[in-house]
């Protein structure tokens, strides 16, 4: 939105800041710090019965609060749970092509590495809509890049199944954000940003205030995001196929080839004519045992690295007291942005009309079976702003509803609510009409060849047409946007009842809540009708719409049984009605806490949990998508002394078929954690917990990826590694029996297609140990000192995919999965009078690399910041990102662009933000 873009614009010109600045981290069970506002007594996360919100409890929780996330330099809410060591997954980044392709702008949290929809967001303790389109095209999941970071007060995490409390989703753990409840007057936070090497400029304008005025009270927040571009050609680590450790072969701008992939050269004076394109980077290139062709070095850098975004946030915290009991309430939130992002230049092959991607045609004029390959430069296109993929999405909640309390002494406490969450993006993918790019290169087809089955073109006067630039006005003939509407909501009404005095025992009293919940949840993708069917080169998508309704009834006490001793427990039933399939079940948690003595505890929860499959999962209609993928067996066997990332079939043009399942199961779960706090003295504590999280029928689409990896291990009997595979196993049977390869012909034994669906797994099951320590040093000289450290190490994370199958190890270098086995995070902060300095490191342990055979290094990033108030009502801030610039570890293996995982590196190097405060009226910052 353009008037958000220039209000922070005209503050940016405006403001005149110099400040550093690093931020603390860190992560775990966080004790408030000095001069920190604390709440006596709140529903705190992963319980409905009020308690003190800095208390421990059966289940660690870990709390970062709004200081945290500026003094730690967050600069976004993905930034911020980035740094959570039990954010395990890999993260879909903003050059993600699969994000650029299925879900453009989303981003997500994964606790535990099990799935990003097995994670519960929610937003004040409400669950908000998914986001409308399906992570890789598969399943639901929330996005949280919307969530607006400067409006949250804090944030709390639970790992470990809570579906006993939470319900459905809450198997991996549940993130809430919670928003600014109250606001003393008015305050101003305007920051803006730059990187060291140029590009993606970013400027944030939040303003929040409050009103208490009898009856009427409530708190505002409003804010305003302008974020730059920043291209992959302004870094110089993938600006250029030279750039790659394996092969720097020029990327193949025009490309004309036989049905044997061997290159016909198109000639050096063919190829400098076309030598202004790509920026002036357009040459006679050669790659090794193929031939000669027109390529580009650069013509790889025109992704986006940071998506443009200008969008606006607003949330609003309205009540209104009947009386010294009651209380009227209404939740507002809101957000609209609008999102550009470039994943790369368009391509065109010849494509037939049942959507064939072989490429390959009769050449009536050469009687040769030909394929022509075709890169549309910026220069051909009008410029890059033709490429864009522009995703316009408003998301909003709604949620009113009564509190209060009744009996003697205000002993219970009620809410009712209705919550209604909507999120409606409009997306413009561009595309090329496969059709229209077919007559403007080849001309009317003639027929079929009856030797080959090959379309017949005689090409004649369009021969040059290949290689003959395109005007912006020829461009525009064969390329179109694809626009997509999609939608997602979900309705709830609540009632819950709560009391921190039931009864009293004999070691002090009992609380007790309980919760009733009824709600229907709704998507449609409302897609393209042209992506259906193959109209667009590379594109048959599928569509999906459904709904399902849902109802759960669930109660939680705590108990002391002895002074020393409390018992916690919870229960709930869901049941989901879907598709003709009505699934229900009964999930519960267990809790103890065991003080020995007052500074030590020992504490262990046992739950189990409950997932109902996703809506997409279950109604997405037929479709195809056209992936790229390895073909592992014919590289094995035919090029076994050859790097795979080098291989000929390393990059092969394949259909990946997929449906729904209207007979999937729901997933359980059962999750342990168990672990002691410690605090010796009252500035030092230290946590260690022992986590184990058990997941059986999960549902999940197949990895094409990991399909052809299994066809080829399956097909040789043995895995790249070298181990035994047995070739009747289940999964085995399962992999050659989903790859499709040409029977007969020119072709034969190539790949053409894997079917890919959704299926229930047998299990994965990962467990480890969390560590968190704080310690606070007070002087009386020298100021504060707070140190803080928290740390995961997974012992553990398998996965069988069948009953039967060997269990695979998903830290092991050659799994297919590039997780890390621990994370951590640490960082010293210093406080005097008006001054706070904070130094954070974050530690990202070793990864699988490329090949699969064996690791890249661990790595630190390191952030700094500065905070300093002029007085009580402007404080002044800096941050360094990155501090020591360091870029993505290096892999050797890495031939992919932009030859490092982007899932937990990117290029943008070291970045500085400013920001100042202000507070107007009300008591001081």
């Amino acid at each position: 939105m353009r008037s958000a873009k220039s209000i922070v614009r005209a503050l940016s010109a405006g403001s005149s800041l110099i400040v550093l600045s690093m931020a603390a981290g860190a992560a775990a069970q966080t004790a408030p710090e000095q001069g920190a506002t604390t709440v006596d007594e709140v529903v705190v996360l992963g319980s409905r019965i009020p308690r003190k919100i800095d208390s421990e409890g059966p289940a660690p929780v870990t709390a970062i609060t709004a200081e945290e996330i500026l003094r730690n330099g967050y600069q976004s809410v993905p930034d911020l749970l980035r740094a959570v060591t039990q954010n395990g997954g890999e993260t879909q980044s903003q050059q993600s092509s699969s994000g650029a392709s299925f879900t453009p702008g989303a981003q997500q949290v994964d606790l535990r590495g099990l799935g990003p929809n097995h994670t519960l967001v929610l937003v004040n303790g409400r669950r908000i809509a998914d986001f409308p389109l399906p992570f890789q095209g598969q399943s639901n999941f929330t996005d949280v890049s919307n969530i607006p970071v400067g409006l949250i007060e804090r944030v709390e995490i639970l790992s470990g199944s809570a579906s006993a409390v939470y319900g459905s989703d809450a198997i991996a753990g549940v993130v809430n954000f919670v928003l600014k409840k109250s606001a003393d007057g008015t305050r101003f936070d305007f920051r803006t940003g730059f990187t060291e090497d140029g590009g993606g400029e970013s400027q944030r304008l939040t303003i929040t205030t409050g009103w208490d005025r009898g009856a009427f009270h409530g708190v505002v927040g409003v804010e305003l995001l302008n974020q730059e571009p920043l291209w992959a050609y302004d870094r110089e680590i993938q600006d250029s196929t030279k750039d790659s450790p394996v092969n720097t072969t020029a990327r193949r701008a025009f490309l004309r080839f036989d049905e044997y992939d061997d290159y016909l050269d198109p000639g050096k004076a063919t190829c400098d004519a076309l030598s202004s394109l790509n920026g002036g980077t357009t040459y006679y290139a050669n790659r090794p045992r193929y031939g000669d062709f027109c390529g580009s070095d650069e013509s790889i850098g025109y992704g986006t690295i940071l998506s443009e975004r200008q969008g606006i946030n607003a949330y609003s915290a309205i009540g209104y007291t009947l009386n010294d009991r009651t209380e009227l309430f209404l939740d507002l939130q809101f957000s609209h942005s609008n999102l550009k992002l470039f994943r790369d230049v368009k391509t065109w092959m010849y494509q037939d009309a049942n959507g064939s991607e072989d490429g390959l045609f009769f050449n009536a004029d050469t009687g040769l079976i030909e394929g022509w390959q075709r890169q549309f430069s910026p220069e051909e296109m009008g410029g890059l702003s033709k490429g864009f993929t522009r995703n316009r999405s408003t998301s909003f909640n709604i949620t009113p509803g009564i509190k209060g309390t009744f009996g003697e002494g205000d002993r219970w406490a009620y809410e009712v609510a209705f919550n209604h969450a909507e999120y409606r993006s409009k997306v413009r993918f561009p595309q090329i009409i496969a059709e229209a790019a077919n007559k403007f290169f080849l001309g009317d087809s003639l027929g079929v060849d009856p030797d080959s089955g090959y379309a017949i073109f005689s090409v004649g006067a369009n021969a040059n047409r290949l290689y003959r630039p395109l005007t912006p006005a020829e461009y525009d003939q064969i390329s179109q946007d694809s626009v997509y509407e999609p939608r997602s909501r979900t309705d709830s009404l609540s009632a819950s009842l709560s009391t921190k005095e039931l009864f009293n025992l004999p070691a002090g009293p009992v609380g007790f809540a309980a919760v009733i919940e009824a709600g229907n949840q709704a998507y449609e993708l409302n897609p393209d009708p042209l992506a259906l069917k193959p109209y667009y080169y590379a594109l048959v998508d599928s569509d999906g719409e459904g709904d399902r309704d849902h109802w759960g009834l669930g109660y939680e006490v705590r108990a002391p049984l002895l002074s020393n001793l409390e018992f916690s427990t919870a229960g709930r039933y869901d049941h989901y009605s879907f598709a003709g399939n009505d699934v229900g079940e009964f999930t519960y948690n267990l809790g103890l806490e065991y003080r020995p003595i007052t500074s030590l505890m020992f504490r262990a929860a046992y739950g189990t949990g409950f997932r109902a499959p996703d809506l997409h999962y279950v109604f997405s209609g037929p479709g195809n998508t056209h992936p790229s993928g390895t073909d592992y067996f014919r590289c094995r066997t035919e090029e076994p002394d050859e790097e795979i990332g080098d291989c000929s079939y390393s990059d092969e043009g394949i259909v990946a078929y997929r449906n729904g399942n209207r007979d999937l199961e729901p997933e359980t779960s059962k999750s342990f954690n168990g672990g002691v706090v410690w605090q010796p003295v009252r500035n030092f504590d230290i946590s260690i917990d022992y986590f184990q999280v058990e997941l059986t029928n999960q549902v999940r689409d197949m990895s094409l990826d990991a399909i052809l990896r299994d066809e080829a291990d399956c097909r040789i009997g043995r895995t790249s590694g070298g181990s035994t595979v047995d070739p009747n196993s289940p999964t085995c049977r399962d992999a050659v029996a989903r790859v499709d390869r040409y029977a007969s012909g020119p072709l034969q034994g190539q790949l053409r297609g894997v079917s890919t669906n959704p299926i229930n797994i047998a299990e994965e099951t990962t467990s480890g140990v969390d560590v968190a320590a704080h310690w606070r040093i007070p002087t009386e000289s020298w100021g504060r000192f707070n140190l803080a450290a928290a740390y995961t190490w997974v012992d553990k994370h398998d996965f069988q995919q069948y009953p039967g199958d060997p269990t695979i190890d998903k830290l092991a270098f050659d799994s297919g999965y590039y997780i890390p086995r621990e994370k951590g995070t640490a960082s010293i902060s210093w406080s005097n009078d008006r001054l706070t300095t904070t130094l954070q490191g974050q530690y990202l342990g070793e990864l699988p690399n490329y090949d699969e055979d064996g690791f890249i290094d661990a790595s630190w990033m390191f952030n700094a910041s500065v905070q300093y108030d002029l007085n009580d009502r402007v404080r002044l801030s800096g941050t360094i990102n990155n501090l020591f610039d360091e870029g993505p570890v290096k892999d050797s293996t890495y031939s992919a662009y932009p030859y490092y995982d982007i899932s937990w590196f990117d290029s943008v190097g070291r970045s500085f933000y400013f920001q100042i405060t202000y507070k107007m009226g009300g008591e001081g910052l």
